[in-house]
């Protein structure tokens, strides 16, 4: 049995489904939403060890929130920093499985 650091846990939050990280899966990329204050070794590292495949490079992107209305009342999205996992070749992770 393998053993992973629980702060890896802290710093990968979940893993993002939408069209375009579906696209980016045929390019060998993954896209997860991490930790604001996590830098890119700290993601590297993280999936790495969570997932046991080769991390060839991180790019990373902070979504800032929205002002939004709901039923007249003002509310605020929080800021989003999401990270995009090239992986090396022959590696892949099924984010639909979960961890």
């Amino acid at each position: 049995m393998k053993i992973t650091d629980p702060r890896h846990y802290d710093i990968i939050v979940a893993p993002v489904i939408t069209e375009k990280a579906t696209t980016a899966s045929e390019h060998n990329k993954v896209v997860f939403k991490v930790s604001g204050k996590a830098t890119k070794p700290q993601i590297k590292e993280a999936v790495e060890k969570l997932f046991d495949v080769k991390v060839k490079s991180v790019n990373t992107l902070v979504r800032k929130g929205k002002t939004k209305v709901f039923r007249g009342q003002f509310g605020s999205q929080s800021d989003v920093k999401r990270a995009i996992v090239t992986l090396e070749e022959g590696h892949r992770i099924d984010v639909t499985t979960g961890l």
